[in-house]
């Protein structure tokens, strides 16, 4: 029989060894999704390094209420069927807030997985309307909606090429026919008709039939409702086939990927965005650290970073890690301080300051074509 002595030595070698595995406080665990691999990876990239630099940042400064951030990364593909799997996944692996998605037709539906779970997400660059008209208790985003972006192109339209002939042509997508058909209505309630509208499949690749189209019917201004890829081919095939019509987009082509598509006929495409943050003085010290990884921080990058900022802010103040108290202190109008501006959201989770305005495609005294806010 072993002494009382030994027993309190055995109960202390235990106590020991498992004070030795003690990994300290748990980590709080953010998601960061969108589309890692795929056409629209591009823009997958920018969530990802926006939110890796801002986790980065804010560990390094430590922590949010003490506790370290762990990051997870969801790639859905730009597929609804993937987003939702990610979301999936993301509650197994015990996430409960989630900077994501960008394509407006995965957002929808992993949102359910998340509302129905107890998650908060905010998502950087998805901007069709029903994103957060639903008005779902954990939905919302840093960035604009379809309508608003519609409004200022469908209204550059009819006071600057009113006297042309115009086409809106989308790729079928929930943001593509969503964003054509918002500027299309700003337009037509300001007396300009369009003269093609034509939707098109995504992934589609020969347009050799659309152009001919757009060129028997003498049109000079091309709206395009959709993303770079897509986008970067038709105003390709446009400038190959002889049509020199004015190109127009929105947030979609927003990446340098579509210039390397589009080619030099690039220069002069339309675009409306929200203002390049880039020019911020105070974003100024964030940037030099993305320049400093080889990394130009464009268009969604600095909104995703901006989520994270957020979400840091909103638990330090509620000091709490639940989503839902969270996500009610974010709908008190209270005012956060961010890479992009000063961000409040309203009672949908739309952010009350969104201003849209036009960039024009640019080639630089390099010789690159990149996007450039008019002045």
């Amino acid at each position: 029989m072993r002494s009382a002595a030994t027993f309190a030595a055995l109960a202390l070698a235990f106590a020991a060894l498992f004070t030795g595995c003690d990994s300290g406080p748990e980590k709080l665990k953010i998601g960061v999704a969108g589309p890692m691999t795929g056409t629209d990876a591009a823009f997958g990239a920018q969530l990802k390094n926006g939110a890796e630099q801002a986790v980065a940042d804010i560990n390094a400064a430590g922590g949010i209420n003490g506790q370290q951030v762990e990051l997870f990364v969801g790639d859905d593909a730009g597929d609804p069927r993937q987003g939702v799997s990610v979301a999936n996944n993301f509650l197994g692996e015990g996430v409960n807030f989630v900077v994501g998605h960008f394509n407006s037709g995965v957002s929808m539906p992993a949102s359910e997985v998340y509302v129905d779970n107890g998650i908060l997400m905010i998502t950087p660059a998805s901007t069709n309307p029903m994103i957060t008209d639903r008005k779902l208790w954990n939905v919302f985003r840093t960035c604009g909606r379809d309508d608003q972006q519609g409004s200022v192109a469908g209204k550059y339209i009819a006071e600057h090429l009113k006297d042309k002939k115009v086409a809106i042509i989308h790729d079928k997508t929930t943001y593509g026919k969503g964003l054509a058909d918002e500027t299309k209505k700003a337009m037509n309630e300001l007396g300009v008709a369009e003269t093609l509208y034509e939707g098109v499949g995504a992934g589609e690749k020969d347009f050799t039939a659309l152009v001919s189209k757009l060129k028997n019917a003498g049109i000079e201004v091309v709206y395009w409702g959709g993303v770079h890829t897509g986008g970067g081919l038709v105003l390709r095939q446009m400038r190959d086939q002889g049509l020199n019509a004015v190109f127009m987009s929105g947030d979609g082509i927003a990446s340098d990927e579509f210039a390397a598509i589009a080619g030099p006929g690039t220069e002069g495409t339309l675009m409306t965005f929200g203002p390049d943050p880039q020019k911020r003085p105070e974003a100024k010290k964030i940037i030099e650290k993305f320049e400093a990884r080889e990394y130009k921080p464009e268009a969604y990058t600095l909104y995703s970073y901006a989520a994270v900022q957020i979400l840091k802010q909103a638990i330090e103040a509620t000091k709490s890690v639940d989503p839902k108290t969270v996500a009610a202190y974010m709908r008190t109008g209270v005012v956060f301080d961010t890479v992009i501006g000063d961000i409040a959201f309203d009672e949908k989770g739309d952010i009350k300051q969104v201003a849209y305005v036009m960039y024009t495609w640019t080639k630089q005294p390099d010789g690159r074509i990149t996007y450039v806010q008019n002045e």
